[in-house]
């Protein structure tokens, strides 16, 4: 205790004091975002610097002529405020990063840290229902089910849950990949509740509404279909065969008529030249 003490009075007499905070930010793709100093009156002599992942990217003394380093990752991307807050302008991606406030303001060293993270919107959610799964019997249920599935495509730190009403049916999240996220769901196909698919990150959400009864319809209509296309295959098959017999018979009738046609007229030729010799 007496040792603290004794170091503060040692910082007051030497003027050394320092004031540090830290602020999350969230900025969407494109936009601006201003990184407040939290100083309402900067002193005209006062310095201040400001890093990117602990390079400089802006010095100023007096405010009068700040240099902005870095030009190639933010060029023309950068103000300094007058009470030395940095706005950053046209966000992206690789703007993501921690940044770095200091200054000296009444004998205070103040710094002040910022997390910042560009996001993209997000898209909007693709639902399709898992035909080989429909009219299958779940282990729990003996009615048929339908699983549909929740798909969002190329996306970076975004949560994908599936809805029914305002209640959270399940849920799944991605962090630092920018992958493909597919959440299936298991239902009753004549369930007509609507259910909904919500994608979102910190700055963006698009959600996508299903009607179960709908969406598995379907699924069920192309299963009968199939059925009923198998049928109409086999019918086709029959009468083919049917046919093909049919005219089989037909050419053997022919046959036999044509052959004793022919039998007939040699009889009835030999009969006559006989005739003709015993005159």
């Amino acid at each position: 205790m007496i040792r603290t003490f004794v170091l503060l009075v040692f910082l007051c007499i030497v003027g050394v004091f320092q004031v540090e905070s830290h602020e999350v930010q969230s900025v969407m793709l494109g936009d601006s975002v201003t990184l407040d100093s939290g100083v309402s009156e900067v002193q005209l002599k006062d310095e201040i610097e400001w890093r990117f992942d602990n390079s400089r990217i802006v010095n100023a003394i007096n405010l009068g002529n700040p240099k902005y380093y870095d030009d190639e990752r933010f060029r023309d991307r950068l103000k300094l405020e007058r009470n030395g807050s940095l706005t950053i302008t046209d966000t992206r991606t690789t703007d993501t990063g921690v940044y770095k406030f200091s200054t000296i303001i009444n004998n205070k060293e103040l710094l002040k840290t910022f997390s910042v993270t560009v996001y993209a919107p997000v898209p909007i959610p693709v639902i399709s229902s898992v035909i080989s799964q429909c009219s299958s019997s779940s282990e729990t249920s003996s009615s048929p089910t339908c699983v549909v599935q929740c798909s969002v495509m190329d996306v970076f730190r975004v949560n994908l849950s599936w809805y029914k009403g305002i209640s959270v049916l399940s849920s799944i999240s991605v962090s630092d990949l920018s992958i493909s996220l597919s959440l299936p769901l298991e239902v009753d196909y004549q369930d007509n509740n609507t259910y909904s698919c919500v994608v979102s990150n910190p700055v963006s959400n698009q959600s996508k509404h299903v009607c179960i009864t709908d969406l598995c319809r379907l699924c069920t209509d192309e299963v009968s279909f199939c059925e009923s296309t198998e049928a109409v295959i086999r019918l086709a098959g029959t009468a083919l065969v049917s046919l093909a017999a049919a005219a089989a018979f037909i050419v053997l009738v022919y046959d036999i008529r044509s052959r004793r046609t022919e039998m007939e007229r040699q009889q009835t030729h030999s009969a006559g030249s006989d005739t003709i010799k015993q005159e």
